[in-house]
């Protein structure tokens, strides 16, 4: 089995380092709140007080961060990830990150003699711990091979897309999707309701219907229930669009479902909802329905404290 390292032990990452563990690799882990971490220690995983600690002693390092700002602050500097690698390491970064920076991180490892993949996921925590995640990966084709057994051992499905960053640039294509789905399903809900359909038959109904992806069929019932702890929330999937957006007004590309749902994400920060998960947009769409069929009899109350969204979820 490989001796891997690996950085960045959210619930993502942690989840995905419980898998490696599971499948018999030897792992040195890091985090920057060491607590965190401590569950996977209990079950082997193995201490590095650096992300280059983590570089240093592994044939192969993994990282899963929140964002482009995160995946600078543990590849770069004299401690970081990028100063732990030498000729014959590997390194793949599996965060949604500006295709620009995952470029400009594995020129610097091809400086170093190593080689990196960007190997975005497409899934969750819940797809994750079903086994059914899947990988985009760039990079060097014939140098995947050799490390595709430790990405399956963590999701079963890996789809080569190209040279470096194009594997992060597909990852923002896809993701863009989610959220516009979301916010074209709430209106189609919001409309059936507003018709004296109630929103439960409503929603079964759509999710029965040819035009439910796989993703809906899991994500869009939510409305109906407000998960307490946020699958994916208001801040990190409108880092996504951000991402997308600037993709598209660089390549000259058209994104206006993209921009309408992104607009939406910023009246969610606006009436305090960022934490929120994101199929919130419904709540958003459906305020502004209320609004306007209430004629201002009764306002709706703000959603600011943790009572209000669990009666509203």
């Amino acid at each position: 089995m490989a001796n891997l390292g690996f950085v960045g032990l959210g619930s993502m990452g942690g989840e995905m380092a419980r898998r490696l563990l599971e499948a018999g690799h030897s792992v040195t882990g890091y985090n920057r709140t060491r607590s965190r971490a401590q569950w996977l220690l209990d079950l082997g995983m193995a201490w590095g007080e650096t992300p280059r600690a983590v570089a240093q002693s592994a044939d192969v390092t993994l990282s899963m961060v929140r964002d482009t700002e995160a995946l600078h602050a543990v590849t770069g500097g004299p401690d970081g990830l990028l100063a732990g690698l030498g000729p014959g390491k590997v390194y793949i970064d599996m965060s949604t990150v500006s295709p620009a920076a995952s470029k400009q991180i594995a020129a610097q490892a091809a400086d170093a003699g190593a080689k990196m993949f960007d190997a975005p996921v497409s899934g969750s925590l819940i797809t994750l711990k079903a086994g059914q995640l899947s990988f985009m990966v760039g990079g060097d084709q014939d140098a995947l091979e050799e490390v595709k057994p430790i990405l399956q051992d963590i999701g079963p499905t890996v789809d080569y897309v190209g040279a470096n960053g194009l594997a992060a640039m597909m990852k923002v294509a896809v993701n863009l999707n989610l959220p516009v789905q979301i916010l074209a399903f709430s209106e189609s809900l919001l409309l059936a309701e507003k018709m004296g359909i109630s929103r439960e038959l409503a929603t079964t109904v759509l999710l029965n219907s040819v035009v439910a992806s796989p993703a809906l069929k899991y994500r869009f019932p939510m409305v109906l229930n407000m998960p307490k702890e946020p699958l994916f929330d208001v801040n990190m999937i409108q880092k996504d669009l951000r991402l997308a957006l600037d993709a598209g007004g660089e390549l000259g590309v058209p994104l206006p479902t993209t921009a309408v749902t992104n607009q939406f994400l910023n009246s969610a920060q606006g009436m305090g909802l960022a934490d929120q998960d994101f199929v919130i947009l419904f709540d958003i769409l459906r305020r502004l329905a209320g609004g306007r069929h209430t004629g201002g009899n009764r306002r709706r109350p703000s959603l600011n404290n943790h009572q209000q969204r669990t009666e509203n979820g």
